[in-house]
């Protein structure tokens, strides 16, 4: 397998690392600007990794292209498409994700791949959702929290989604909401607890939706203090750190069963840069693979069976957990 990661950061980074461990790979080019982060990451990995100053010189003969940097997708994949690679993406920005959804046409065409949103959230949210879907006979409501950030371009990105407008799905539409508001008490594994959640332009449910035909409740909320908020529509008072912190992931999924309704709660506790490097890599191998269930642009619930995903994901580390009993039913307050 050939291989291009665009951006050698908290995300791209270990994104090679885990890449490298998921079978042989031929060629490894990391397309990064800053020259001594590539060379750094470049000399951990030894070969096949080298380092590219475009990506317009290392995509020509590449399987597939990795996107784990803040740069404009849309032209790096339909130059990807061009030459017969398959994408895979860990934008968490609405915009960007919106963009890639209109290659849908021309990559099925081409019978290749188009992985959305496959970090931390959305990604391994989105493969939580589809496991906990498996329950049900009808999904109802699909609700996604998050807490953490991966690195600098992700704490920006969420800064940004915490000032711009929300959207969630409600009952056959699509209802425009402020970010910030909205908030909810939401219980994320040990050792995080309960974190307040607010509304926030996240994109997760513009790929959870045409997973589940019927489903009448989307929403995504992000976890943020009363700084965070009142700064969100301001400039970053100060520099993100390289990396953050131990993030969560909470996915709550309502439906009927039977002729009664009941709920599945799911999480992840994590570093989000780890868990988004381990998720890209995978999509990525499988995506080479053959193992996606359809070609076309989609998010993670739509193109992976999500026992043998988790299943691939826990032997790398990252692992998820059912809440049950009165954690489960603490969602809000």
């Amino acid at each position: 397998m050939r291989a291009v990661i665009v951006g050698a950061g908290a995300v791209g980074g270990r994104a090679a690392r885990q890449l490298l461990s998921t079978g042989p790979l031929d060629d490894l080019a990391l397309v990064e600007s800053q020259t001594a982060r590539a060379s750094d990451v470049v000399g951990a990995l030894g070969e096949p990794a080298r380092h590219v100053s475009s990506a317009a010189e290392a995509i020509d003969g590449a399987d597939v292209m990795l996107l784990t940097a803040p740069v404009a997708q849309r032209p790096l994949a339909e130059a990807a498409l061009e030459v017969g690679a398959h994408v895979v993406s860990v934008t968490d920005s609405v915009g960007e994700i919106r963009a890639l959804l209109e290659l849908d046409s021309e990559a099925r065409e081409r019978g290749l791949h188009i992985v959305l949103g496959a970090g931390f959230s959305p990604g391994l949210s989105c493969v939580l959702a589809a496991h906990a879907a498996s329950e049900f006979d009808a999904v109802e409501e699909i609700h996604v929290a998050k807490l953490g950030t991966g690195g600098p371009a992700c704490a920006r990105e969420h800064h940004r989604a915490l000032g711009d407008h929300a959207f969630e799905w409600r009952d056959g539409t699509w209802m425009r909401r402020p970010g910030g508001s909205g908030r909810e008490l939401c219980w994320f594994p040990e050792p995080v607890g309960g974190v307040d959640c607010y509304r926030a332009a996240l994109p997760d449910p513009l790929l959870l939706l045409p997973s589940f035909p019927g489903v009448r409740r989307v929403t995504a909320h992000l976890g943020a203090n009363r700084r965070d908020r009142l700064t969100a529509r301001l400039p970053m008072l100060r520099p993100p750190h390289p990396e953050g912190g131990l993030g969560a992931l909470r996915v709550e999924v309502r439906g009927r069963q039977g002729s009664g309704r009941d709920e599945c709660v799911l999480g992840v506790v994590d570093r989000p840069a780890m868990a988004a490097g381990a998720v890209v890599a995978l999509a990525a191998r499988w995506a080479v693979d053959g193992r996606l269930l359809r070609p076309g642009a989609a998010g993670l619930a739509a193109l992976v069976e999500p026992i043998p995903f988790l299943a691939a994901l826990a032997e790398r580390g990252v692992r998820a957990a059912a809440f049950e009993g009165e954690a489960a039913s603490r969602a809000t307050a």
